[in-house]
């Protein structure tokens, strides 16, 4: 900002003390509207154009408090001489950042007096509007940067952009997107800023199709983007548009894109949807022994489902198992001790069954009726036999105890077992 300030002070002093072609020519620059034909040139009054001489001089030694105090001591009654002098001690007010309002009080007064030549009054015009931007008044920001385009017949996508910030902070959402559009038009490379902004104004409106779109520009203009490829599969999410989301967390992930525990779990999360458990397990799983994913209860207990999604059965078990130690949630147990039923790996079931009954489980019939399974596989008819009359009591497995009893007797008397 300083440099910027800095021009103004240097075209200020060049204006004071003499007219070179070269700012002739800035002159006829400054405006380009249709039919424009520069009036006469105005330069400070001889004895003005000393003061402001000797003030610019302690300017460039960087005594701006002294350069102040020659210039706040100009006492003029020409209307030239006025507003030249309060625009250069707006200028030097606008380099100490405590002073911006100030600053701004005699910047508008010098150009409200149009008395400046015509490309003073469009750069002060311009540096009123950033100033405005920079002590927050937005509403007055956008007026002032409507006002540069208007006197200059210019358009600039920089100044679209502001106007769009501008309008942001002041939560105008919808008049956002013609600044933007304008400043995405003009501008020679693309402003992600520009974008992120049009993206955040249909965001926040909840117009999500638009929301999408405007994602999905934004990562083929910045594809090096990490954040753009995890925002639209987000946002396809959002939309409910699992196979898209999908293919674009995949392709982020990839990329090495994803580098959050939120993002793989969301990648995990639509291989599921997308019926495509393996592929969950194992990148779920490659994360969480990174240390990616915190391998907690919850993490464990996700990680388990997947792997049963995917049949998996044994390594399914084992992290309902590890899951199930660390919170001593029963239905964990359950779970495990069921799927080591599924894998015949009966002695081991019975262990899990078993802490599941010990840590209070609810399901108590089905449990029992599992423990009879793994007791009667393995020819305990005698244990086989006292889990089914436990499951008798339950109302829930009542019926199917039942059927397995008389079942189980005969089996252990042609084993010359008696129960």
């Amino acid at each position: 900002m300083n440099k910027y300030f800095k021009t103004f002070l240097v075209g200020a002093t060049f204006a004071a003390t003499t007219l070179s072609s070269s700012f002739v020519s800035a002159q006829s620059a400054a405006i380009v509207c249709p039919g424009y034909k520069r009036g006469p040139t105005n330069i400070p009054s001889e004895r003005t154009g000393k003061k402001v001489q000797k003030a610019f001089e302690a300017y460039n030694e960087d005594l701006v408090d002294e350069a102040l105090s020659i210039l706040y001591e100009i006492d003029t009654s020409q209307a030239f001489d006025r507003a030249f002098t309060d625009r250069f001690i707006g200028n030097l007010l606008a380099t100490k950042s405590e002073t911006g309002p100030k600053a701004l009080e005699y910047l508008e007064k010098s150009v409200d007096s149009k008395a400046l030549n015509d490309t003073e009054q469009s750069g002060t015009l311009r540096l009123i509007a950033d100033l405005n931007m920079q002590e927050k008044r937005y509403d007055t920001a956008v007026k002032r940067y409507q006002q540069w385009m208007d006197f200059t017949c210019k358009e600039d996508a920089d100044v679209y952009l502001r106007m769009g910030q501008a309008l942001y902070e002041t939560q105008n959402f919808a008049e956002m997107i013609a600044p933007l559009d304008k400043s995405i038009a003009l501008d020679d490379k693309p402003n992600k800023n520009a974008y992120a902004l049009k993206l955040t104004s249909f965001y926040s409106r909840k117009m999500y199709k638009e929301t999408v779109e405007v994602a999905e520009e934004m990562v083929k203009i910045f594809p090096d983007n990490k954040a753009n490829w995890t925002q639209l599969g987000f946002f396809y999410m959002l939309v409910e548009d699992y196979k898209k989301g999908l293919s674009t967390f995949e392709m982020a992930y990839n990329q090495g894109y994803l580098t959050k525990a939120a993002e793989i779990k969301a990648l995990t999360q639509l291989y599921a949807t997308n019926e495509i458990p393996y592929k969950a397990a194992v990148v779920f799983e490659k994360n969480v022994e990174s240390g990616l994913i915190e391998r907690d209860d919850k993490a464990l207990t996700n990680l388990a489902n997947s792997w049963h999604q995917a049949k998996n059965h044994l390594k399914a078990a084992a992290y309902y198992g590890e899951a199930a130690k660390m919170n001593s949630d029963p239905d964990l147990y359950r779970k495990q001790g069921t799927l080591l039923l599924t894998a015949e790996k009966y002695s081991a079931a019975l262990t899990a069954l078993q802490k599941a009954l010990d840590e209070g489980a609810d399901d108590r019939g089905r449990i029992h009726m599992a423990m009879m399974e793994a007791n009667f596989y393995t020819g305990k008819y005698r244990e086989a036999y006292k889990h089914v009359l436990e499951a008798r009591k339950d109302k829930s497995t009542s019926r199917s105890a039942r059927s397995w009893a008389p079942y189980i007797k005969e089996k252990a008397k042609n084993h010359g077992i008696t129960l």
